[in-house]
């Protein structure tokens, strides 16, 4: 009797706690307008991404407002890579919005990457199609089914598998259950390690039936229960840098229907709304300067709340101001209001306080872009970037000297990075032949060790443009191209931007005489190689590939290791017009300096043009080459081709005002002047109208792929568009484009995406220190990129290339000539 009592005290204590905390009984998913499951702190959404590469599709968890978990999907292995299989979908999810469910229908291979393409991937010979469903259960939870069309062949069954994985860095030191076994998330991956199907990945944590992450976290814990076979816990980072945690479930033997089914349950508060978020130049403001701060609420959130300005003093912030921010709008999945902070020009540090959060200081003053602005991209970005160099910092060496055994002709084909060599544009050399000359400058392509021509000529175009607009002259680093010597912080007296000119100029004439052509590119020949993460100068081993050489011989010279670099050749006149034009400003701008240079460089932008010009397509490169070369050779033929190009320029003008800007003082044809002039005044109208679409002032459409670089060369493209035109084109949409990206940008991350700039940085980049979890100052991020349909992310994880990655040919150099002519414009 005393057992029966105790145990019915015992379920009704236990009905009472479930009551208490439990979920109701019906599902809180809906689907909503964009197509996507909806309840208050959660959304799921079904392939709506199109990136699995960059762990961007399938069944996605987007929890209190982060996304928390991503890639549902059938993979071939247990932990993938950037190259491996991936499957392709029939088209656009279909929603049942009767049935409240989400299907997905794909199949493997992808023919569009299979050996061939961009980056072409080798899939096996497996061929079949399936079915990924999601729908709602009681409260959070959601089902998700996987049904073949076919059962899998014998040899496949148990190496295909449901894939869901879960975003590490939030997870790091949280716990997880799977079952009767617990542990930790761990910050690195840890062995043992295991064969899996000959893939050697780490073993898994835990088996089961159920696992729970973070079940110590409210706002994170998350339930994960097979119906149909047992999880696995992986670190998909034991064999993979760039992966995630994984759960994995292997497909039912045989099966066709519920080959996978699982129920997912995230915890979910309610009452939860995203907190407010102030967006504010992390860098500052000159005191006359329009000053526009944005703030990002909940979207259920519509109330305006006083905005305070502090000052800092010595006895601590002092309230100045306070201001009542005006509603903007819904924007993306957000409420959106904006302050104008115009009328504060008194000099100092401030901060913002909305709701009790308080934004980083930032400073108001005439020289606000005077120092360690622009100047990190010079001083550190670009030497760290410099190729065939020993790069030295004080007691730092950021890479030794690398790549003397640059380059060999390269193999007739596609490249696993997208680089293909036909045979018709192998010159003199043939496939495995050493091409002399290409063992001195250039800088590598950031988040890779590459050199592309349009990487090279782009960084020596904006430096000379800089020296040539603002008189850039700035002495920080020691250079010696004699032997091959960059230290940082040790001036040498020679103005660095045309030092670091001259480098990429080294590497661009050196194939160009050699080739009788600029390369396409030079690339390491090997995967391996490609992904290397750590010193660059460990690539290759220096010395020239000697084929008649045994396996393990080597000499003074060479070796019989074929890790040499591949170069690539190309014919495409539109390239070459672009190199062209970019060499010609470069000959105008080295005149003084470096008078055999300069020569070298107008010879090799005169025979570009002459084998370009007339077989070409694209009209921006066209109008690029004729300015460019009008202006550094006062020909007026190339003026008088500008001229009959009236009509295309003129229906073309977004893609042909900025490049024409140079050539309009040499253009006396009052037709011409007037008829481009209207056209400028209608785009520069579009523009504005554009500008107001969202909270932040410039024309802004989100992709997948974070839009800083973009929105940075837009702003840039307003400067020549300005200075031809000023009475069309005001300074505003430039200097938003600046804003946005030293913090003025969609999200709950509004740091700056130069790194080391402003009080708050993008301090862990997808450069060549990105396993470091580090950065370079003066590089600047590709940043906030788009989780379709409208989640904008901007996470703290390295291996983000569409968040995260480092480039060369703008990415940095474009952000330094926004800050140079915001300086500019204050003197």
């Amino acid at each position: 009797m005393k057992r029966t009592l105790s145990m019915a005290v015992g379920l009704l204590v236990a009905l009472v706690a479930r009551g208490a905390g439990a979920a109701p009984a019906e599902p809180q998913l809906k689907l909503n307008d964009k197509g996507y499951f909806e309840a208050p702190g959660l959304n799921v959404t079904v392939f709506a991404d199109i990136y699995p590469d960059g762990h961007q599709t399938g069944v996605t968890v987007i929890q209190h407002g982060t996304r928390v978990a991503a890639n549902g999907d059938l993979r071939l292995e247990s932990s993938p890579g950037q190259w491996s299989p991936m499957p392709a979908g029939d088209g656009e999810p279909v929603v049942d919005a009767a049935a409240q469910t989400v299907t997905q229908t794909l199949h493997y291979p992808d023919e569009t990457k299979n050996r061939k393409g961009f980056n072409p991937i080798e899939y096996p010979d497996l061929h079949f199609s399936y079915h990924v469903s999601v729908t709602p259960m009681d409260g959070d939870a959601f089902k998700v089914s996987v049904d073949l069309d076919k059962p899998l062949p014998a040899e496949w069954e148990g190496k295909v598998g449901f894939n869901f994985e879960l975003f590490p860095t939030d997870l790091f030191g949280k716990s997880w259950l799977m079952d009767q076994v617990s542990g930790i998330f761990p910050r690195q991956a840890d062995g043992p390690i295991s064969d899996d199907h000959g893939q050697l990945i780490s073993a898994p944590m835990a088996e089961g039936k159920t696992l729970v992450v973070a079940p110590e976290s409210k706002l994170q814990r998350l339930k994960i229960e097979s119906r149909t076979g047992r999880l696995e816990l992986l670190d998909g980072r034991g064999n993979q840098n760039n992966g995630w945690y994984i759960v994995r479930e292997i497909t039912r033997p045989g099966a066709t229907k519920n080959a996978v089914s699982w129920v997912i349950t995230p915890n979910v508060d309610p009452d939860w709304r995203g907190a407010p978020v102030v967006q504010v130049s992390q860098v500052g403001y000159r005191p006359g300067q329009a000053k526009t701060v944005v703030i990002e609420q909940d979207k259920r959130d519509d109330k305006a709340d006083a905005l305070i300005l502090y000052k800092m003093t010595a006895g601590g912030p002092r309230q100045v101001a306070s201001f009542r921010p005006k509603p903007w709008g819904h924007f993306l999945r957000y409420n959106y209001l904006t302050a104008d902070l115009g009328a504060v020009t008194d000099p100092g540090m401030y901060q913002l306080s909305y709701r009790g959060q308080k934004t980083h200081v930032f400073r108001i003053a005439d020289d606000v872009y005077d120092r360690g602005v622009w100047q990190p991209t010079l001083e550190y970005f670009l030497p760290v970037q410099m190729c065939h160099m020993l790069v030295k910092e004080n007691y730092r060496t950021w890479h030794g000297l690398d790549h003397q055994d640059d380059a060999r002709m390269a193999q007739i084909g596609v490249h696993f990075d997208g680089y293909a060599q036909g045979p018709d544009t192998l010159t003199r050399y043939k496939p495995g032949d050493r091409v002399p000359g290409l063992t001195s400058g250039g800088w590598h392509d950031a988040g890779d060790y590459d050199l592309r021509v349009e990487s090279q000529m782009g960084t020596v175009w904006l430096l000379a443009k800089m020296v040539e607009e603002f008189g850039l002259d700035y002495d920080a680093t020691s250079i010696d191209e004699m032997n091959k010597v960059a230290h940082i912080h040790r001036p040498d007296g020679v103005n660095d931007a045309i030092q670091q000119m001259e480098h990429g100029l080294l590497s661009v004439l050196g194939g160009y005489k050699a080739l009788g052509r600029t390369y396409r590119g030079i690339i390491e020949p090997t995967l391996e190689q490609y992904v290397l993460l750590g010193d660059v100068s460990t690539q290759t081993d220096g010395l020239d590939y000697d084929p008649a050489l045994k396996p393990g011989q080597k000499t003074a010279t060479t070796s019989s290791i074929p890790d040499d670099r591949w170069v690539f050749t190309e014919d495409n006149p539109d390239r070459e017009l672009t190199t062209a034009a970019q060499l010609a400003t470069a000959a105008r701008v080295l005149k003084a300096a470096n008078p055999a240079m300069a020569k070298q460089s107008l010879d090799a932008a005169l025979d570009l043009y002459r084998h370009a010009i007339d077989r070409a397509d694209d009209l921006g490169a066209k109008v690029f080459a004729l300015a460019e070369l009008a202006k550094t050779t006062a020909d007026a033929t190339y003026v008088q081709r500008l001229i009959a190009l009236k009509p295309q320029i003129v229906a073309h003008i977004d893609k042909t005002g900025a490049m024409l800007a140079e050539a309009m003082p040499l253009i006396h044809d009052q037709a011409f002047i007037d008829e481009v002039g209207a056209a400028v005044k209608t785009y520069q109208a579009k523009l504005t109208a554009d500008a107001t679409k969202t909270p932040y002032g410039v024309p802004y459409v989100p992709y997948i792929w974070g839009a800083g670089w973009d929105i940075q060369k837009f702003g840039v493209s307003q400067y020549f568009f300005r200075k031809a035109w000023p009475q069309f084109t005001p300074d505003t949409l430039q200097m938003e484009a600046l804003n946005f990206v030293l913090g003025v940008h969609p999200g709950d991350n509004p740091e700056s995406f130069a790194s080391g700039v402003g009080a708050l940085s993008a301090t862990v980049a997808y450069g060549g220190n990105r396993a470091d979890w580090s950065y370079i100052p003066g590089g600047v991020i590709s940043g906030t990129a788009l989780i379709r349909p409208d989640l904008p992310e901007l996470k703290i994880w390295p291996y983000f290339w569409q968040q995260r990655e480092y480039v060369l040919g703008g990415g940095a150099t474009n952000f330094m000539f926004l800050a140079l002519a915001a300086q500019h414009e204050g003197k």
